[in-house]
């Protein structure tokens, strides 16, 4: 029966049904129009059978276990207890992992070594690049110069994600780890990344890399609100 197709409404559902019950036993018209439970159960069921193939139930064997031992029971209360970068390497040393990628951004370069010497000190191999590497003037990448951010016939070494990822290809890397690369950059990393990408930090230049800042801040209400593209 053919029905029609509602975007998926999640983070506007009233309700968190999805921890209350397994779907077949939650009741359909408790549930909001849009809800996948209600409009995709066909395709839910399907995904949910591909976690048995070992290319999608390896990583998230590693995923959940990670995600469980993130958590102890301290005086009676379960609370975490791992911060990312702890997590990180456990996640990686339960998926047996020996050799880690890391692609930073050029004005995150202390945090990128602090973060390979972490990892060595954990035993892991690491590989890093820097979004600069190449040294291409962004005119060479396809921008124009007005594109620029300073003088726009000076010398401005363009961010190359897709050779941080190409560089980080060839040296066999099992995992990768983004350092507060652009928005968008990212996005075209993740995208020729051959091995599984994590995000360790993100990139926001205003609240010190802690974009969630943004959400709750008065000061910068207007900023989100009034800025446009110029």
């Amino acid at each position: 029966m053919f029905s029609l197709w509602l975007d998926p409404q999640c983070a506007k559902c009233p309700g968190s049904f999805c921890g209350a019950a397994p779907m077949d036993r939650l009741k359909k018209s408790a549930l909001p129009e849009n809800c996948p439970i209600r409009t995709s159960p066909e395709v839910i069921r399907r995904v949910v059978e591909s976690y048995s193939s070992e290319e999608i139930g390896s990583l998230y064997r590693g995923a959940t276990v990670t995600e469980k031992e993130a958590y102890e029971v301290v005086r009676g209360v379960t609370m975490a207890v791992r911060p990312r970068i702890k997590e990180l390497i456990e996640f990686s040393k339960l998926m047996g992992v020996r050799k880690i990628g890391i692609a930073f951004c050029v004005g995150l370069k202390d945090e990128a070594r602090r973060v390979t010497e972490i990892l060595e000190e954990q035993g892991f191999a690491v590989a890093s690049v820097m979004c600069k590497c190449g040294a291409a003037d962004k005119t060479k990448l396809g921008m124009r110069p007005t594109d620029k951010i300073g003088d726009p016939s000076s010398f401005e070494a363009g961010c190359n994600p897709v050779l941080q990822a190409e560089l980080l290809n060839r040296a066999k890397t099992d995992i990768n780890v983004i350092v507060g690369l652009c928005i968008g950059h990212d996005m075209l990393f993740n995208r020729y990344s051959e091995a599984p990408v994590t995000t360790l930090i993100v990139k926001d230049r205003v609240l010190g890399h802690n974009p969630v800042a943004g959400l709750y801040s008065a000061y910068h209400k207007g900023v989100i609100s009034s800025q446009k593209r110029v």
